[in-house]
């Protein structure tokens, strides 16, 4: 064989070799559990993504929802301690604070108890790679929460399956170094309408709708949040501008809030943290949520 059918010959083996990797995708990561606290789970590489300053609030600064605060800070500290607790969804209404309670409790145990307590963040179209992320989960020391933020599923999505699953079902079951955090703006999960699509359609209405419904089953506690009164929205603002120590009569800072609120169209704690934002630009005032 000549020097020139050689080097043909190698650069083919090089290319055949390329396309080999390509279809097999990238290797999987090295994830460091050091690194943070916080993790965005990637699938398509397996890896952990460390999130080193995480967008969050002290729990002090969350208000009115003191009832559900407690709660989830106490099912949550059970499991950090390692004795049992409930998988959790926090369901109701938009703005309310419910994402931002799942990050505040875990940053706030952590503090609490010294426990190497992770927070891992599954995004709603990663759900179907949960046992792949439970597997890798299993074997390590730490005590880790998975979090799914606005957690629903449309009509045809069969990614419920996989949570079903991994909350309660399987063989295997969920590790016991893991539990699972979700919120969501419905309390089952699904819309009215494809729960009444599939008793429309299906040979055993009722027992179509109860495999879908059963999914919110799963959760040992469901945490609801609703809108917040008048009064409740202007002590969330109070408690931000004490601490933030925006320099604002009292009077003023109500009436603005309120008119800003009616801007919004509505009064959460979303809403009264905008107006906080907005105000504390006003002044000149730098405000750090973590």
């Amino acid at each position: 064989m000549t020097e020139d059918a050689n080097q043909l010959l190698l650069a083919e083996v090089r290319r055949l070799t390329a396309a080999v990797e390509r279809l097999a995708g990238p290797p999987p990561a090295e994830n460091d559990w050091t690194a943070a606290d916080c993790f965005v789970w990637s699938p398509l590489r397996s890896h952990l993504q460390p999130i080193r300053k995480p967008n969050r609030v002290a729990l002090s600064l969350i208000r009115g929802v003191d009832h559900v605060r407690d709660i989830l800070h106490e099912n949550t500290l059970r499991f950090a301690e390692g004795y049992p607790a409930n998988n959790v969804l926090l369901w109701g209404a938009r703005g309310m604070g419910k994402s931002s309670l799942v990050k505040a409790v875990h940053a706030d145990i952590r503090a609490q108890t010294g426990v190497s307590l992770k927070l891992v963040e599954v995004h709603r179209e990663d759900i179907a790679t949960l046992p792949a992320l439970l597997d890798l989960l299993k074997d390590t020391p730490h005590r880790i929460i998975l979090f799914c933020d606005d957690l629903s599923f449309d009509h045809d999505d069969t990614a419920y399956k996989s949570l079903k699953a991994a909350l309660d079902g399987g063989i295997e079951g969920r590790p016991d170094n893991v539990l699972f955090y979700a919120t969501s703006n419905r309390r089952h999960l699904l819309p009215r309408h494809m729960m009444e699509n599939e008793q429309s359609t299906a040979i055993n209405p009722s027992e179509a709708v109860e495999e879908k419904v059963s999914l919110s089953d799963r959760f040992g506690l469901w945490l609801g949040f609703h809108k917040c009164s008048q009064d409740d929205y202007l002590t969330m603002i109070d408690g931000y501008a004490a601490h933030f120590s925006l320099p604002l009569e009292q009077a003023d800072l109500h009436r603005e809030a309120l008119e800003w609120a009616t801007t919004r169209g509505g009064r959460s704690g979303r809403v009264a943290w905008q107006y906080i934002q907005d105000l504390a630009g006003r002044l000149r005032i730098a405000t750090d949520r973590a």
